[in-house]
């Protein structure tokens, strides 16, 4: 009978726990990769959980994509570049949403050329076709870094392409160089046959801009009324970050129950790159992961105004928030 009693208490007590799970839906920039993959670890390993979450989450479609869901309430979180928020905002003054953990330090945007059709520095784009995919968050900066290299843009082809033929374009030679994420147009060309030691990745951050990437955004309303959740949010996304730190290929593997058709050693290698690169900056090293420089966020708006035709001038504190971030030590990475 004791043990009758012992069972069924612990099935009310999973049943309770179960029931106090907050559903939360959270909307990714791109489809389902290695970089995705630590939000799946914090899925499967339980870190939402221990938050009281139950979190589903959405492939996007660019960079772009997750800030109108989250400003229209349609999920209350997504992930986005925080220049596109800027332009966003001054588009939408007052929508409710706004940056609430920088992930990507140093933004991964870059221009990516091939050495053998002559592309080794900024420079070199000049009296070239330049593929650019219209919503692309790289080609959104593209002025600042044409202003930063003394460009002249007057000798510059720049031909549209989609995102599914960017890297093709580049790989066949019908465009010299395209914008796009450093990681996955290197990974995309490498997959596509052209050989490492030709790809040129020029990352934007390394030429001259000191703009921000990808960060957590929130819809404001929802963070207002739900404060501890947001944190705990943010809590679970930075150990799903340190359990990809740790063992990358595991995190690819989280990933992939949800894309069968991933290549593991593929997005394996994409992860390590934007971890190096992107994410576990020295100044994440020493601040934690999701904090800002308010000096360089202010030097990276003013060249963000080169960019955007902006209708107001910027004001930071629509753009991000630090008051829902864990505590420091709780962001260190390692």
């Amino acid at each position: 009978m004791r043990s009758l009693i012992y069972t069924v208490a612990a099935v009310l007590l999973s049943c309770s726990m179960s029931v106090a799970q907050t559903e939360i839906t959270f909307s990714l920039d791109w489809k389902f990769e290695g970089p995705s993959g630590p939000y799946f670890s914090a899925i499967d390993n339980g870190h939402f959980a221990n938050e009281g979450l139950s979190v589903d989450i959405w492939a996007g479609q660019g960079s772009l994509d997750a800030i109108p869901k989250v400003a229209s309430g349609a999920v209350p979180f997504g992930f986005a570049d925080i220049n596109s928020l800027v332009r966003f905002l001054d588009q939408n003054p007052g929508a409710p949403v706004i940056g609430v953990m920088m992930i990507y330090d140093k933004p991964p945007f870059a221009v990516v050329g091939r050495k053998s059709l002559g592309i080794t520095v900024p420079k070199d784009l000049e009296g070239r076709i330049l593929g650019a995919p219209p919503p692309d968050g790289a080609w959104a900066q593209f002025p600042a870094f044409a202003s930063a290299n003394d460009l002249d843009m007057e000798k510059i082809t720049v031909e549209p392409v989609g995102f599914p033929t960017r890297e093709p374009n580049l790989a066949e030679g019908l465009v010299d160089a395209v914008t796009g994420y450093s990681f996955s147009s290197f990974l995309n060309l490498v997959r596509l046959g052209v050989p490492e030691e030709d790809v040129m990745v020029l990352l934007m951050s390394d030429y001259g801009l000191e703009l921000y990437g990808n960060t957590i955004i929130v819809n404001t309303d929802y963070a207002a009324e739900n404060p501890g959740t947001v944190t705990g949010f943010l809590r679970a996304v930075v150990n799903g970050w340190k359990d990809a730190i740790a063992n990358p290929r595991s995190s690819v593997e989280h990933m992939a129950q949800r894309n069968p058709a991933a290549d593991i050693d593929l997005e394996t290698w994409r992860l390590q790159l934007a971890i190096d690169a992107n994410v576990n900056t020295e100044y994440v090293k020493a601040n934690g992961l999701g904090a800002i420089d308010d000096a360089r966020f202010q030097r990276s708006l003013a060249q963000l105004e080169q960019n955007f035709e902006l209708v107001s001038a910027p004001d930071a504190s629509l753009y991000y928030t630090d008051q829902y971030l864990p505590d420091a030590s709780e962001r260190m990475l390692q």
